[in-house]
């Protein structure tokens, strides 16, 4: 089964100690359970929901997990109602190393989304059509993307 990192907003453009809602990532947790299960699925927030406490080595430091993380999982899932620069990082790495990039955003034009994603999706509801058709199954298939 494949190793999925699921990426998205947490803070994007929020200044101060705030974060984005992430009821997504539960959401998202219950859509792969149903339609894809059995695949390892790694939510950084799980884990460390409360980062913006860190100190500055401990932040950096997961930073650098998670980055590792996202470029040696075999697929990345990133939720970006807007931009984020935490997950335009994961996903610039993931790609260098041939992971497919599965994207759910509206802003399908911007450059990061349009050329580091495989698939992208402008919501929740079309990604979770992609699963429930086979999609993941058949992407995993396909013959792999060489790293740059």
């Amino acid at each position: 089964m494949a190793k999925i990192f699921l990426a998205g907003i947490i803070q994007g453009s929020i200044e101060g100690h705030n974060i984005h809602e992430q009821d997504y990532r539960e959401r998202l947790k219950r859509i792969f359970s149903r339609c894809a299960p059995g695949h390892e699925l790694y939510c950084p927030f799980e884990n460390h929901s409360t980062s913006l406490e860190y100190s500055h080595e401990e932040g950096e430091r997961v930073f650098r997990e998670h980055i590792e993380m996202a470029a040696s999982s075999d697929v990345m899932l990133a939720y970006l109602p807007e931009a984020s620069m935490g997950t335009a990082v994961e996903m610039w790495e993931a790609h260098n190393r041939g992971v497919r990039i599965i994207t759910i955003s509206p802003m399908t034009e911007n450059w990061t989304v349009k050329f580091l994603s495989d698939r992208v999706f402008r919501d929740i509801a079309g990604f979770e059509t992609f699963l429930e058709e086979g999609g993941l199954k058949k992407l995993l298939a396909e013959e792999g993307r060489s790293p740059k």
